[in-house]
């Protein structure tokens, strides 16, 4: 078996919330979100959509508001571009690790500028 039928879903449903965000959703609430990635179940009728969004907590948390209320018909577009028997359910979960990874860089250059100015010792 080449690749289990549900990976596969959640990568044309991945694609397909991708590009509705860019060129029909008009929310103004949803900012710049990526979809980060899709879990779908074994029958494919609930999809679990991980998003990330550039800016603060309450930009993050109009994201998702605008996300949810655009949840119909973002699963009514699915549907029309996707063929499946059944259209999944639609669940938006804020995925943390592009900031963990934001975090962890700054934290590592905050080190290498506190050893900075002892540089000198290398050449002794």
């Amino acid at each position: 078996m080449e690749g289990k039928r549900s990976e596969k879903v959640a990568d044309l449903i991945q694609k397909e919330i991708s590009q509705m965000l860019v060129k029909s959703i008009k929310d103004p609430r949803i900012g710049f979100v990526t979809i980060t990635r899709v879990m779908v179940s074994e029958d494919c009728r609930f999809a679990k959509v991980y998003f990330s969004v550039a800016g603060n907590l309450a930009e993050r948390e109009n994201s998702m508001k605008g996300l949810d209320s655009a949840k119909g018909y973002i699963r009514k577009e699915l549907g029309r571009r996707i063929r499946l028997r059944y259209t999944p359910e639609i669940l938006f979960l804020f995925d943390p690790s592009i900031e963990y990874a934001i975090h962890m860089e700054e934290l590592i250059q905050s080190l290498h500028r506190e050893k900075e100015p002892n540089g000198d010792e290398e050449g002794n």
